[in-house]
């Protein structure tokens, strides 16, 4: 009943939010608009209120204060006063809410690296789940003192309205997508601008995935053209200018995989042809991100990068450059992983093989087994069971290829 509150929420007043001719050929008078900050206080505050009226309000506050009457959510958001008292009254108790319903356990681990930090920080992550990814670290820096970052997401998600009053009113900044080539470099010099600005003046961190788009396959790398993108701000030499970011590598790992089924089918349609969302599919995304039952979560905060890597780098030619500051935010991530019986069992399975075996029981597979096959009872029959199945095992099994793989390389140097 929850889900189905926060979906009528959602898709009141659904439109598309990006304005037409945005990046026209005189855009350099408006190329603010290639990103948009999230509110100010005034605008939070007034957003909210609106936000307040939608009835599904009072439905979704008995779930998250069920010990308050039902308006009790629609009288806080219209009394809040700043987006600190928002994230603090609301939001922060929004997600210890999902994560006490749909998580077994939550764990994290590598707050001291935060804390080697002089000043604001990049936190660059793996990206499991659009909403989870970025609630979850806000959770555990405000658990931590720390002041929460700024969160860049794309504009594809501020579907309609109420969405956008939630997440510009939750630090989130809007990133234009969908664009063509001149207008995505225009784009990209304004967000590094900003990124960059916000970092080195002590305006506040940043939080960003490692990539557009989550990751579906279970194999997280960094895009080599985020990475250029972050350099075009720069005006000093190749170490200054990335070392100055602070960038830190964040690692999230779920037992069971947010929309996992959603993604498998995802990349099966997309093995014969072009894949194109539905309408609301990433709305959906959301929803089912929320819901579903995720067994045990942890959040890796990994070493900052160092001058010494980043100095290497900068030995290397042009591109190579780039590739060594990726690795090296790969293997942090990769070595962040908190590996789950999921992860083992997937992997033995797709390799017939038997090789951590003695990481889980019968029973465990038993079990895993039985959730794969509810979870393919899920799509449309006319899709192939038996490669779904496939690919469904693989998005487990393949973060076990790749700390194998990490381990090989160091084994190796």
């Amino acid at each position: 009943m929850l889900i189905h509150k926060i979906f009528q929420l959602c898709n009141s007043g659904f439109h598309s939010v990006v304005p037409e001719g945005i990046f026209s050929l005189d855009a350099l008078l408006r190329l603010e608009k290639a990103f948009e900050e999230f509110f100010t206080d005034e605008e939070a505050v007034e957003a909210l209120g609106k936000l307040a009226d939608h009835p599904a309000v009072m439905e979704i506050s008995k779930s998250i204060f069920p010990d308050q009457k039902p308006e009790f959510l629609r009288t806080v958001l219209k009394s809040l006063k700043s987006i600190d008292e928002f994230q603090s009254l609301v939001m922060n108790k929004a997600v210890e809410w999902v994560l006490a319903t749909t998580a077994h356990n939550f764990s994290y681990d590598g707050i001291a690296n935060l804390k080697k930090i002089q000043g604001k920080f990049l936190a660059l992550s793996n990206h499991r789940d659009i909403i989870l990814d970025p609630a979850i670290t806000q959770v555990v820096l405000y658990r931590n003192g720390i002041p929460t970052t700024e969160i860049a997401v794309g504009s594809n998600l501020l579907s309609n309205k109420y969405i956008e009053y939630l997440i510009r009113s939750n630090r989130m900044i809007k990133v234009i997508r969908g664009i063509n080539a001149r207008e995505l470099y225009l784009s990209s010099q304004v967000l590094s601008k900003y990124i960059r600005t916000c970092i080195t003046s002590g305006k506040s961190s940043i939080w960003m995935a490692q990539r557009e788009g989550r990751t579906k396959n279970g194999i997280d790398t960094t895009e080599q053209g985020l990475l250029k993108m972050l350099d075009m701000s720069g005006t000093k030499d190749f170490t200054s200018n990335f070392e100055e970011l602070n960038i830190v590598p964040l690692s999230i790992s779920y037992e069971y995989e947010p929309c996992d089924i959603l993604k498998a089918r995802e990349l099966l349609i997309s093995r014969t042809q072009k894949y194109v969302k539905g309408p609301q599919e990433d709305l959906i995304s959301i929803i089912t991100g929320i819901q579903q039952v995720k067994g045990n979560i942890h959040l890796n905060i990994g070493e900052p990068l160092t001058h010494d890597e980043i100095q290497a780098a900068s030995t290397c030619m042009k591109n190579d450059r780039y590739q060594a500051i990726r690795h090296a935010v790969d293997l942090r991530v990769i070595e962040g992983y908190k590996l789950w019986k999921t992860n083992y069992i997937s992997y033995d399975m797709v390799n017939h093989s038997y090789k951590y075996s003695d990481l889980y029981s019968p029973e465990d597979v038993e079990a895993f087994t039985e959730y794969v096959e509810k979870q393919l009872d899920k799509v449309e029959k006319s899709l192939c069971r038996a490669d779904l199945r496939d690919i469904l095992l693989r998005i487990y099994g393949n973060p076990v290829v790749s700390r194998e793989k990490l381990m090989e390389e160091r084994k190796n140097k």
